[in-house]
């Protein structure tokens, strides 16, 4: 039995064969000659580019517009809205929109790159 680093390696040996095992059991067994889709294809589900931006855009608006609200009822003096329940509403809607505009920017910069390869 050797310890590495403090944990017995037999022990770490045991896991990665569960680990192995549970992962054969969970994937189908996929023949390559036979015709057809595989059974992953299969299950997959298509994702719409434009559907998943719509839904991240939908996602910002919307805590924007949460942040927005909890702001007014506390400077209106509600009592059931904290300070720091307006402060975190806020500091999450700027998150999401810095990392939507990074990600736009990721984007264009794509899209510039491709436009500039010769064909």
């Amino acid at each position: 039995m050797m310890k590495v680093g403090g944990i017995d390696s037999t022990a770490i040996d045991a896991m990665v064969a569960q680990l192995k095992a549970a992962a054969a059991r969970s994937q189908p067994a996929i023949n390559p000659l036979a015709g057809g889709a595989s059974p992953v294809e299969k299950s997959a589900t298509k994702v719409d580019f434009s559907q998943a931006l719509k839904a991240s855009l939908d996602n910002v608006a919307s805590a924007q517009n949460h942040a927005d609200k909890l702001g007014q009822k506390f400077t209106l003096g509600d009592d059931s809205v904290n300070l720091s329940d307006v402060m975190i509403s806020m500091q999450k809607a700027s998150i999401s929109f810095q990392a939507t505009v990074q990600m736009r920017n990721k984007v264009v910069s794509a899209y510039q790159e491709i436009m500039n390869m010769q064909v």
